[in-house]
């Protein structure tokens, strides 16, 4: 199965929430698709490397129409904040993005984690558009046997709170599952999409092992058909799907 195909994105609007993949989930899967744009609804890291052109601009929607084939994949973002960040785009916004004709798919950072690779969201997050077809929360097995501290977990508080651990504990394989799973956590605002979750960096043996024990506890607490295992630095970034 192709990565595009696993994860559900090969059309329409895809929004990425969680931690530890977004960004590359969303440059892997723009290199493989046809006319693909990448865009977010919050703050997203200067990612101009990962496109053939980011435009910056309050009016994306001409900005698309009058893309040629040389620009795709194309970044579409509305200003450069700092030296390392552009600002992401109103939710309403990125949906008349996804309808204009000539897009393939509308890949959509949607949340913020700060590097790490476990998050729950708090009470702004996530920005979903409402439109989105799929949705794929990411959480990095790099996390298990971590200890629950802001060190691994963007607001290691609130998934104590979805776990049931207290700060400093370490991070299990049911405690990734738990905060993928619940709907204050991964499945937060999906609404009528597709969700499929992306279990990251199974970079070694030992941690396919560790991501398959997670998706199948992610396939018994939520209704999802599939939990698919990624590499997405990787050459080769789809390393199993788990149904």
């Amino acid at each position: 199965m192709r990565l595009e195909t696993a994860l559900e994105a090969t059309g329409g609007l895809v929004s990425v929430v969680g931690a530890g993949g977004k960004k590359s989930t969303l440059y892997a899967l723009a290199s493989r698709l046809d006319r693909a744009v990448v865009t977010a609804t919050v703050r997203i890291p200067i990612f101009d490397e990962y496109v053939k052109t980011v435009r910056v601009t309050e009016d994306p929607v001409a900005t698309v129409r009058a893309a040629d084939d040389a620009d795709w994949p194309l970044g579409l973002v509305p200003e450069r904040e700092r030296d390392d960040r552009y600002r992401g785009y109103d939710l309403e916004v990125v949906e008349k993005i996804a309808d204009v004709d000539s897009v393939g798919t509308t890949l959509v950072k949607a949340d913020g984690a700060r590097m790490r690779d476990l998050k729950a969201p708090n009470e702004r997050e996530p920005q979903i558009p409402a439109a989105t077809d799929t949705v794929l929360p990411v959480a990095s097995v790099h996390a298990v046997g971590e200890a629950l501290t802001d060190d691994v977990v963007h607001r290691p508080e609130l998934v104590a709170e979805l776990t049931g651990r207290e700060i400093g504990e370490t991070i299990r394989p049911d405690d990734i599952a738990a905060t993928v799973a619940s709907q204050s956590g991964g499945l937060k605002g999906v609404g009528d999409a597709t969700v499929v979750p992306v279990l990251n960096k199974v970079d070694d043996p030992d941690l396919a092992a560790t991501a398959r024990e997670i998706a199948r506890l992610i396939l018994d607490r939520a209704d999802v058909t599939r939990v698919v295992l990624t590499q997405m630095t990787g050459d080769h970034p789809l390393v199993d799907t788990v149904e």
